[in-house]
C-alpha cells in the first residue's frame, strides 16, 4: 500500500538499470550523460554488489599469453583482436573517467608463470604479438626469466615468465566506490537492498516488480527502457541467455614481511592469478579442477580449491616463506559459449549488457556505453 506522496516522487522513472556493478553503475552514467534531463534509476538486490565488481582480484587484465592461445582453439583472429581492443578501451575509459588515483591504478608489472607443459607456447609468443600490434602499439608479451629468481618462485614449477607489457592492477574497493560517487554526482538514483522478481513489458512502458520486505508485497516501478547488467545471475531474469555462472574462489594473506614481488600475475591460462596488495599475496582461481561444481551462483567455499590455492601458495608462489592466510571469499563471473559480451536490445524498451567473462573490469565502461548507445539509437 504505497501513499500518495511515494506514487508521485518514487514510482516511475525514464530508465532503469538492474544491477550496480561495473557494467550496471556505467550504464546508468552513461544514460544520464546522453539524457540529462531524464531520470535514472539502478536497483541492486544486496546491500553491497553482488557478482564480482567489488569481489574480484583488481587486475586490469587484459589476457595472459597462454590464454590468448587457448582462445585461438574456438575464436577466429579478428575475434580475438576485437576482444583484446575492447579490454584496451574499456580500462582507458575507466581511467579517464575516474582518474588512477582515485581507482588505485598502478603499474608494477604484470607477468605469467610458464609451467614445464606451457613451454611451447613461447614458440608462438611472436606470432601473438604480431596479431595484437595494431591495438597494441608495442609487443603485447616479452620473456623475463631473468625475474624468475628475484621474485623467489619456485625454479622447479616456473620454468619461464612472461611479462605482459599492456596489464597493471587497481584497488577494487576504491575503483567500486569512486564509480558509484561518480554516477551519484551524475544524478544517478540508485537503491540497495531492491530484488527484481520480474518485469513485464506493456506498450508504453515496462514494470518492474522489487520485492519490499517491509509491506511483505511486490513494489511495482515504471521506466521508459529497462537495462539488464546483472552479469552471472541474467537468467534468473532472461532464462533463455547462454550464461553460465563460474564461481571464483579467493584468499589472501597475513603480511609477509620481505615480500619479494609487486604487481600482477596468472599462469595455467589464466585459470590462477594472484597479487600483491599491502604487502600481502592475494591468490584466486582453480574452477578448472571443478568446472561442472563452480558453475554456480552459491556463494560458497570448497574444500578442494581452497587446498589447492594453499598448495599452490606454498609450492609455486612462495615456496621458501612462511605465510598465514587472513581471508577467504568467493565472487561469481559469468562465462558462455565464446568469450563475447552479450549487449543486444531485446525489444525497444529492454536491454542488456552481461557475460564478461571473468573481464568485467576491463569491459565493463566500454559495455555500458555500447549499451547507452542502443537505447539512443532505438
Amino acid at each position: 500500500m504505497l501513499s500518495y506522496w511515494e506514487q508521485q516522487s518514487f514510482i516511475g522513472y525514464n530508465h532503469i538499470v538492474i544491477g550496480a556493478g561495473i557494467v550496471g553503475l556505467s550504464t546508468a552514467i552513461e544514460l544520464k550523460e546522453k539524457f540529462p534531463a531524464q531520470s535514472a534509476l539502478v536497483l541492486e538486490r544486496g546491500l553491497l554488489p553482488t557478482g564480482a565488481s567489488s569481489r574480484n582480484a583488481g587486475f586490469a587484465c587484459m589476457g595472459s599469453l597462454t590464454e590468448i592461445l587457448d582462445d585461438t582453439q574456438y575464436n577466429s583472429e579478428a575475434e580475438i583482436v576485437k576482444l583484446y581492443e575492447w579490454r584496451k578501451k574499456g580500462l582507458e575509459l575507466l581511467r579517464s573517467r575516474l582518474g588512477d588515483a582515485a581507482i588505485g591504478y598502478k603499474n608494477n608489472g604484470s607477468y605469467e608463470l610458464i609451467g614445464e607443459k606451457e613451454l611451447s607456447a613461447l614458440e608462438k609468443m611472436d606470432d601473438i604479438n604480431d596479431l595484437l600490434l595494431p591495438v597494441t602499439k608495442q609487443p603485447a608479451f616479452r620473456l623475463m626469466n631473468n625475474k624468475i629468481e628475484q621474485f623467489g618462485f619456485s625454479k622447479n614449477a616456473v620454468k619461464a615468465l612472461v611479462e605482459n607489457t599492456c596489464e597493471g592492477e587497481l584497488h577494487t574497493g576504491k575503483m567500486l566506490r569512486a564509480l558509484t560517487d561518480y554516477a551519484l554526482m551524475k544524478g544517478v538514483e540508485i537503491k540497495t537492498g531492491a530484488e527484481v522478481c520480474r518485469f513485464d513489458e506493456e506498450e508504453k512502458q515496462v514494470v518492474v516488480q522489487v520485492a519490499d520486505p517491509v509491506r511483505d508485497e511486490m513494489l511495482k516501478l515504471h521506466c521508459d527502457t529497462l537495462s539488464i547488467c546483472t552479469n552471472a545471475f541474467t537468467t534468473q531474469l532472461l532464462p533463455d541467455e547462454d550464461v553460465i555462472p563460474g564461481r571464483g574462489q579467493v584468499l589472501i594473506t597475513n603480511p609477509i614481511e620481505g615480500l619479494k614481488f609487486k604487481g600482477v600475475y596468472h599462469f595455467d591460462k589464466g585459470y590462477y592469478y594472484f597479487r600483491e596488495i599491502d604487502g600481502r599475496v592475494l591468490l584466486g582461481g582453480g574452477r578448472n579442477l571443478d568446472f561442472e561444481g563452480e558453475a554456480t551462483t552459491v556463494f560458497a567455499l570448497t574444500d578442494l580449491i581452497q587446498k589447492d590455492l594453499e598448495e599452490k601458495m606454498r609450492t609455486v608462489i612462495l615456496p621458501e616463506t612462511d605465510f598465514s592466510i587472513a581471508q577467504r571469499w568467493v565472487g561469481i563471473m559469468a562465462f558462455g559459449k565464446t568469450k563475447q559480451p552479450i549487449i543486444k536490445a531485446f525489444s525497444t524498451r529492454v536491454y542488456g549488457a552481461f557475460r564478461m567473462g571473468g573481464m568485467g573490469v576491463a569491459l565493463g565502461s566500454d559495455a555500458g556505453r555500447q549499451l547507452a548507445d542502443l537505447i539512443k539509437q532505438a
